[in-house]
Protein backbone atom coordinates (compact mmCIF):
# COMPACT_ATOMS: atom_id res chain seq x y z
CA UNK A 1 0.00 0.00 0.00
CA UNK A 2 1.35 3.43 -0.90
CA UNK A 3 1.36 6.73 0.94
CA UNK A 4 -1.69 8.92 0.55
CA UNK A 5 -1.23 12.66 0.35
CA UNK A 6 -3.42 14.86 2.51
CA UNK A 7 -4.42 16.87 -0.57
CA UNK A 8 -5.82 13.76 -2.31
CA UNK A 9 -7.70 12.82 0.86
CA UNK A 10 -9.25 16.28 1.22
CA UNK A 11 -10.23 16.28 -2.45
CA UNK A 12 -11.90 12.87 -2.16
CA UNK A 13 -13.87 13.91 0.94
CA UNK A 14 -14.99 17.18 -0.67
CA UNK A 15 -16.14 15.24 -3.77
CA UNK A 16 -18.16 12.86 -1.59
CA UNK A 17 -19.74 15.76 0.32
CA UNK A 18 -20.56 17.62 -2.90
CA UNK A 19 -22.21 14.52 -4.41
CA UNK A 20 -24.18 13.97 -1.19
CA UNK A 21 -25.62 17.50 -1.43
CA UNK A 22 -26.57 17.08 -5.10
CA UNK A 23 -28.58 13.88 -4.58
CA UNK A 24 -30.35 14.09 -1.22
CA UNK A 25 -30.99 10.72 0.43
CA UNK A 26 -33.47 9.77 3.16
CA UNK A 27 -30.83 8.48 5.58
CA UNK A 28 -27.73 9.72 7.34
CA UNK A 29 -24.66 9.10 5.19
CA UNK A 30 -21.34 8.26 6.78
CA UNK A 31 -17.75 8.20 5.56
CA UNK A 32 -15.40 5.54 6.92
CA UNK A 33 -11.66 6.05 6.93
CA UNK A 34 -9.24 3.26 7.80
CA UNK A 35 -5.59 3.97 8.47
CA UNK A 36 -2.96 1.23 8.44
CA UNK A 37 0.44 1.87 10.01
CA UNK A 38 3.47 0.12 8.54
CA UNK A 39 5.68 -1.94 10.88
CA UNK A 40 3.38 -1.35 13.85
CA UNK A 41 1.92 -4.13 16.01
CA UNK A 42 -0.87 -2.78 18.26
CA UNK A 43 -0.58 -5.84 20.54
CA UNK A 44 3.06 -5.17 21.44
CA UNK A 45 3.45 -1.44 21.03
CA UNK A 46 1.12 0.89 22.95
CA UNK A 47 2.36 4.23 21.61
CA UNK A 48 -1.07 5.35 20.51
CA UNK A 49 -3.76 5.36 23.14
CA UNK A 50 -6.69 7.60 23.88
CA UNK A 51 -10.04 8.49 22.44
CA UNK A 52 -11.36 10.89 19.85
CA UNK A 53 -14.51 12.91 20.41
CA UNK A 54 -16.52 13.09 17.21
CA UNK A 55 -18.06 16.44 16.24
CA UNK A 56 -21.42 14.82 15.45
CA UNK A 57 -23.34 12.21 17.41
CA UNK A 58 -23.50 8.98 15.33
CA UNK A 59 -27.06 8.02 16.37
CA UNK A 60 -28.76 10.98 18.06
CA UNK A 61 -32.21 9.35 18.18
CA UNK A 62 -31.04 6.02 19.62
CA UNK A 63 -33.07 5.06 22.69
CA UNK A 64 -31.38 2.92 25.34
CA UNK A 65 -32.97 1.46 28.47
CA UNK A 66 -31.07 0.43 31.60
CA UNK A 67 -32.19 -2.80 33.24
CA UNK A 68 -30.39 -2.61 36.52
CA UNK A 69 -30.04 -2.88 40.24
CA UNK A 70 -30.57 0.09 42.58
CA UNK A 71 -27.12 1.60 42.05
CA UNK A 72 -27.25 1.54 38.23
CA UNK A 73 -30.87 2.71 38.15
CA UNK A 74 -29.87 5.72 40.26
CA UNK A 75 -26.98 6.55 37.91
CA UNK A 76 -29.25 6.19 34.86
CA UNK A 77 -31.78 8.54 36.48
CA UNK A 78 -29.07 11.17 37.06
CA UNK A 79 -28.05 11.27 33.39
CA UNK A 80 -31.65 11.24 32.14
CA UNK A 81 -31.60 7.72 30.71
CA UNK A 82 -34.68 5.46 30.74
CA UNK A 83 -34.43 2.63 33.26
CA UNK A 84 -36.30 -0.33 34.74
CA UNK A 85 -35.50 -2.09 37.99
CA UNK A 86 -36.18 -5.71 38.90
CA UNK A 87 -39.62 -4.85 40.35
CA UNK A 88 -40.70 -3.18 37.07
CA UNK A 89 -39.52 -6.23 35.13
CA UNK A 90 -41.51 -8.53 37.43
CA UNK A 91 -44.65 -6.50 36.65
CA UNK A 92 -44.36 -7.52 32.98
CA UNK A 93 -44.89 -11.10 34.26
CA UNK A 94 -43.62 -12.83 31.08
CA UNK A 95 -46.54 -11.26 29.16
CA UNK A 96 -45.42 -11.68 25.54
CA UNK A 97 -47.24 -8.58 24.30
CA UNK A 98 -45.79 -6.33 26.98
CA UNK A 99 -42.25 -7.68 26.46
CA UNK A 100 -42.57 -7.19 22.69
CA UNK A 101 -43.83 -3.64 23.25
CA UNK A 102 -40.84 -2.96 25.53
CA UNK A 103 -38.43 -4.36 22.91
CA UNK A 104 -39.89 -2.16 20.15
CA UNK A 105 -39.71 0.97 22.31
CA UNK A 106 -35.90 0.89 22.61
CA UNK A 107 -33.00 0.30 20.22
CA UNK A 108 -30.74 -1.24 22.87
CA UNK A 109 -30.67 -2.39 26.48
CA UNK A 110 -27.93 -2.17 29.09
CA UNK A 111 -28.11 -4.54 32.05
CA UNK A 112 -26.34 -4.78 35.41
CA UNK A 113 -24.30 -7.91 35.97
CA UNK A 114 -26.61 -8.99 38.80
CA UNK A 115 -29.76 -8.47 36.73
CA UNK A 116 -28.56 -9.92 33.41
CA UNK A 117 -28.81 -13.47 34.76
CA UNK A 118 -32.41 -12.88 35.90
CA UNK A 119 -33.72 -11.39 32.64
CA UNK A 120 -34.67 -14.73 30.97
CA UNK A 121 -36.47 -15.76 34.16
CA UNK A 122 -38.30 -12.42 34.53
CA UNK A 123 -39.19 -11.69 30.89
CA UNK A 124 -39.07 -15.08 29.21
CA UNK A 125 -37.62 -15.51 25.70
CA UNK A 126 -39.41 -12.42 24.34
CA UNK A 127 -36.37 -10.15 24.13
CA UNK A 128 -34.36 -12.78 22.21
CA UNK A 129 -37.14 -13.29 19.71
CA UNK A 130 -37.55 -9.53 19.25
CA UNK A 131 -33.89 -9.24 18.33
Amino acid sequence: MSKLSSEALREAISTICRDAKEKKRNFVETIELQIGLKNYDPQKDKRFSGSVKLPHIPRPKMKVCMLGDAQHVEQAGKIGMDYMDVEALKKLNKNKKLVKKLAKKYHAFLASEAVIKQIPRLLGPGLNKAG
